[in-house]
Protein backbone atom coordinates (compact mmCIF):
# COMPACT_ATOMS: atom_id res chain seq x y z
CA UNK A 1 0.00 0.00 0.00
CA UNK A 2 2.84 2.23 1.03
CA UNK A 3 4.60 1.68 -2.67
CA UNK A 4 1.07 2.38 -4.62
CA UNK A 5 0.76 5.51 -2.70
CA UNK A 6 4.21 6.39 -3.39
CA UNK A 7 4.20 6.10 -6.65
CA UNK A 8 0.94 7.20 -7.17
CA UNK A 9 2.84 10.66 -5.57
CA UNK A 10 5.49 10.73 -8.07
CA UNK A 11 2.88 10.27 -10.47
CA UNK A 12 0.91 13.28 -9.84
CA UNK A 13 3.66 15.49 -8.96
CA UNK A 14 2.62 16.24 -5.38
CA UNK A 15 3.52 19.37 -3.73
CA UNK A 16 4.89 19.08 0.09
CA UNK A 17 3.39 22.81 0.74
CA UNK A 18 0.71 23.31 2.66
CA UNK A 19 -2.20 24.21 0.53
CA UNK A 20 -0.73 23.55 -2.57
CA UNK A 21 -3.09 22.29 -5.66
CA UNK A 22 -2.21 19.67 -7.50
CA UNK A 23 -1.58 19.51 -11.08
CA UNK A 24 -1.79 16.80 -13.06
CA UNK A 25 1.31 17.02 -15.83
CA UNK A 26 0.71 18.06 -19.07
CA UNK A 27 -1.03 15.47 -21.95
CA UNK A 28 0.52 15.34 -25.22
CA UNK A 29 -1.54 13.20 -26.98
CA UNK A 30 -5.34 12.50 -26.21
CA UNK A 31 -6.86 12.51 -22.74
CA UNK A 32 -9.17 10.64 -21.12
CA UNK A 33 -10.72 10.46 -18.12
CA UNK A 34 -12.17 7.25 -16.56
CA UNK A 35 -14.43 6.85 -13.20
CA UNK A 36 -14.09 3.17 -11.80
CA UNK A 37 -15.54 0.84 -8.95
CA UNK A 38 -13.70 -1.39 -7.41
CA UNK A 39 -15.58 -3.78 -4.57
CA UNK A 40 -14.90 -6.35 -1.89
CA UNK A 41 -17.49 -8.13 0.41
CA UNK A 42 -16.78 -9.25 4.01
CA UNK A 43 -18.76 -10.84 7.26
CA UNK A 44 -18.90 -7.87 9.48
CA UNK A 45 -17.20 -9.31 12.91
CA UNK A 46 -17.74 -6.36 14.68
CA UNK A 47 -21.00 -4.76 16.41
CA UNK A 48 -21.62 -1.58 18.42
CA UNK A 49 -25.04 -0.35 19.85
CA UNK A 50 -26.46 2.01 22.31
CA UNK A 51 -27.63 0.54 25.35
CA UNK A 52 -28.57 2.92 28.64
CA UNK A 53 -30.88 3.59 31.60
CA UNK A 54 -33.26 6.08 31.79
CA UNK A 55 -34.93 6.79 35.31
CA UNK A 56 -37.50 9.40 36.47
CA UNK A 57 -37.89 10.83 39.88
CA UNK A 58 -39.33 14.01 42.05
CA UNK A 59 -35.81 15.41 42.59
CA UNK A 60 -32.74 16.22 40.09
CA UNK A 61 -30.01 14.47 43.16
CA UNK A 62 -32.52 11.41 43.34
CA UNK A 63 -33.38 10.67 39.59
CA UNK A 64 -29.65 11.03 38.92
CA UNK A 65 -28.30 8.36 41.97
CA UNK A 66 -31.38 6.35 40.97
CA UNK A 67 -30.15 6.22 37.48
CA UNK A 68 -26.14 5.53 38.79
CA UNK A 69 -27.46 2.60 40.81
CA UNK A 70 -29.22 1.24 37.38
CA UNK A 71 -25.79 2.02 35.33
CA UNK A 72 -23.54 0.35 37.89
CA UNK A 73 -25.61 -2.63 37.78
CA UNK A 74 -25.41 -2.48 34.06
CA UNK A 75 -21.76 -1.83 33.60
CA UNK A 76 -21.82 -5.30 35.94
CA UNK A 77 -23.38 -7.14 33.30
CA UNK A 78 -21.37 -6.46 30.53
CA UNK A 79 -18.69 -7.04 32.44
CA UNK A 80 -20.17 -10.68 33.46
CA UNK A 81 -20.59 -10.98 29.82
CA UNK A 82 -17.00 -10.83 28.74
CA UNK A 83 -17.22 -7.57 27.29
CA UNK A 84 -13.61 -6.02 28.14
CA UNK A 85 -13.50 -2.49 29.76
CA UNK A 86 -11.79 -1.07 26.37
CA UNK A 87 -15.27 -1.69 24.34
CA UNK A 88 -17.39 0.13 26.75
CA UNK A 89 -17.41 3.94 26.48
CA UNK A 90 -19.90 6.34 27.75
CA UNK A 91 -21.38 8.31 24.82
CA UNK A 92 -24.26 10.61 26.58
CA UNK A 93 -25.46 11.93 30.04
CA UNK A 94 -28.67 13.95 30.57
CA UNK A 95 -30.77 15.75 33.08
CA UNK A 96 -33.92 17.36 32.36
CA UNK A 97 -37.17 18.66 34.44
CA UNK A 98 -40.26 17.37 33.61
CA UNK A 99 -43.56 19.78 33.20
CA UNK A 100 -47.20 19.27 33.22
CA UNK A 101 -48.78 21.63 30.88
CA UNK A 102 -51.71 23.33 32.25
CA UNK A 103 -54.26 25.77 29.74
CA UNK A 104 -53.43 29.63 30.18
CA UNK A 105 -50.99 28.68 32.74
CA UNK A 106 -46.97 28.79 33.13
CA UNK A 107 -45.58 24.79 33.48
CA UNK A 108 -44.95 23.50 36.55
CA UNK A 109 -42.16 20.53 37.14
CA UNK A 110 -43.18 17.61 38.18
CA UNK A 111 -40.03 15.98 37.95
CA UNK A 112 -36.88 14.87 36.85
CA UNK A 113 -35.54 12.34 34.24
CA UNK A 114 -31.96 11.30 33.83
CA UNK A 115 -30.27 9.41 31.58
CA UNK A 116 -26.91 7.62 31.08
CA UNK A 117 -26.21 5.95 27.82
CA UNK A 118 -22.54 3.95 26.87
CA UNK A 119 -21.72 2.77 23.57
CA UNK A 120 -20.98 -1.19 23.54
CA UNK A 121 -18.36 -3.01 20.76
CA UNK A 122 -18.69 -6.59 20.87
CA UNK A 123 -15.85 -8.56 18.80
CA UNK A 124 -17.84 -11.59 19.02
CA UNK A 125 -20.84 -10.70 16.60
CA UNK A 126 -22.36 -14.46 17.59
CA UNK A 127 -22.51 -13.65 21.38
CA UNK A 128 -23.97 -9.99 20.71
CA UNK A 129 -27.21 -11.29 21.50
CA UNK A 130 -26.40 -13.08 24.63
CA UNK A 131 -25.29 -9.91 25.91
CA UNK A 132 -28.07 -7.34 24.56
CA UNK A 133 -30.70 -9.99 26.58
CA UNK A 134 -28.01 -9.50 29.69
CA UNK A 135 -28.24 -5.73 29.32
CA UNK A 136 -31.98 -6.15 29.32
CA UNK A 137 -32.38 -8.69 32.20
CA UNK A 138 -30.33 -5.71 34.37
CA UNK A 139 -32.07 -3.10 33.62
CA UNK A 140 -31.13 -1.37 30.10
CA UNK A 141 -34.55 0.33 29.19
CA UNK A 142 -32.87 1.91 26.12
CA UNK A 143 -31.08 0.71 23.46
CA UNK A 144 -30.16 1.89 19.75
CA UNK A 145 -27.84 -0.29 16.88
CA UNK A 146 -26.88 -2.27 16.09
CA UNK A 147 -24.26 -1.00 13.77
CA UNK A 148 -22.19 -3.86 12.18
CA UNK A 149 -19.13 -3.04 10.60
CA UNK A 150 -15.82 -4.87 9.23
CA UNK A 151 -12.68 -4.51 12.13
CA UNK A 152 -9.86 -4.14 9.87
CA UNK A 153 -11.04 -2.72 6.30
CA UNK A 154 -7.33 -2.64 4.80
CA UNK A 155 -7.44 -5.90 3.21
CA UNK A 156 -10.39 -5.52 1.55
CA UNK A 157 -9.87 -2.01 0.21
CA UNK A 158 -6.99 -3.01 -1.28
CA UNK A 159 -8.51 -5.67 -3.39
CA UNK A 160 -11.24 -2.99 -4.27
CA UNK A 161 -8.72 -0.51 -5.30
CA UNK A 162 -6.62 -3.25 -7.24
CA UNK A 163 -9.95 -4.26 -9.46
CA UNK A 164 -10.81 -0.51 -10.09
CA UNK A 165 -7.62 0.24 -11.62
CA UNK A 166 -7.90 -3.03 -14.08
CA UNK A 167 -11.91 -1.80 -14.89
CA UNK A 168 -10.58 1.68 -15.21
CA UNK A 169 -7.60 -0.14 -17.57
CA UNK A 170 -9.75 -2.01 -19.80
CA UNK A 171 -12.54 0.33 -20.00
CA UNK A 172 -9.53 2.46 -21.38
CA UNK A 173 -8.41 0.09 -23.57
CA UNK A 174 -11.79 -0.19 -24.99
CA UNK A 175 -12.31 3.38 -25.87
CA UNK A 176 -8.45 3.86 -27.09
CA UNK A 177 -9.16 0.57 -29.81
CA UNK A 178 -13.05 2.03 -30.61
CA UNK A 179 -11.03 5.45 -31.28
CA UNK A 180 -7.99 3.86 -32.99
CA UNK A 181 -5.43 4.70 -30.65
CA UNK A 182 -3.30 3.22 -28.09
CA UNK A 183 -3.16 3.85 -24.40
CA UNK A 184 -0.01 4.97 -23.57
CA UNK A 185 0.10 5.50 -19.57
CA UNK A 186 -1.72 6.37 -16.53
CA UNK A 187 -1.65 10.40 -15.72
CA UNK A 188 -3.04 10.82 -12.88
CA UNK A 189 -5.17 8.67 -9.74
CA UNK A 190 -7.44 10.10 -7.15
CA UNK A 191 -10.00 8.48 -4.60
CA UNK A 192 -13.03 9.32 -4.23
CA UNK A 193 -14.55 8.91 -0.36
CA UNK A 194 -16.83 5.74 -0.24
CA UNK A 195 -18.50 4.06 2.92
CA UNK A 196 -18.99 0.23 3.46
CA UNK A 197 -22.75 -0.96 2.80
CA UNK A 198 -25.14 -3.70 2.89
CA UNK A 199 -28.37 -5.01 4.38
CA UNK A 200 -29.06 -3.33 7.51
CA UNK A 201 -28.85 -5.67 10.63
CA UNK A 202 -32.18 -7.24 12.12
CA UNK A 203 -32.73 -8.22 15.86
CA UNK A 204 -34.71 -11.40 16.02
CA UNK A 205 -36.09 -11.88 19.24
CA UNK A 206 -38.43 -15.43 20.02
CA UNK A 207 -39.96 -15.19 24.05
CA UNK A 208 -41.12 -18.19 25.91
CA UNK A 209 -42.52 -17.54 29.57
CA UNK A 210 -39.38 -15.94 30.73
CA UNK A 211 -36.91 -16.27 28.16
CA UNK A 212 -35.33 -14.20 25.50
CA UNK A 213 -32.99 -15.02 22.81
CA UNK A 214 -32.22 -11.90 20.71
CA UNK A 215 -30.10 -13.09 17.55
CA UNK A 216 -28.32 -11.00 14.88
CA UNK A 217 -27.83 -12.26 11.86
CA UNK A 218 -24.72 -10.22 10.30
CA UNK A 219 -25.10 -10.40 6.32
CA UNK A 220 -22.51 -9.43 4.31
CA UNK A 221 -20.77 -5.92 4.06
CA UNK A 222 -19.96 -4.35 0.84
CA UNK A 223 -16.62 -2.16 0.62
CA UNK A 224 -16.30 0.11 -2.53
CA UNK A 225 -13.77 2.44 -3.65
CA UNK A 226 -14.43 4.68 -6.59
CA UNK A 227 -11.15 6.28 -8.65
CA UNK A 228 -10.82 8.48 -11.17
CA UNK A 229 -8.12 7.74 -13.36
CA UNK A 230 -6.71 10.30 -16.49
CA UNK A 231 -4.99 7.95 -19.20
CA UNK A 232 -3.04 9.23 -22.00
CA UNK A 233 -3.91 8.19 -25.37
CA UNK A 234 -1.49 7.78 -29.06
Amino acid sequence: MKRLSAVITAALGLSTAAGAQVMPPPVAGTRLDVVAEGEATRVPDLVSIGAGVVTQATTAAEAMRDNAAKMATTLAALKKAGVADRDVQTSALGLSPQYRYGENQPPIITGYQASNQVTVRFRDVKRAGTVLDALVAAGANQINGPNLTVDQPDAALDEARTQAIAKARARATLYAKAAGLTVKRIVAISEAGGAPSGPMPMFAMARAAKVADTEIAPGEQRLAVTLNVTFELQ
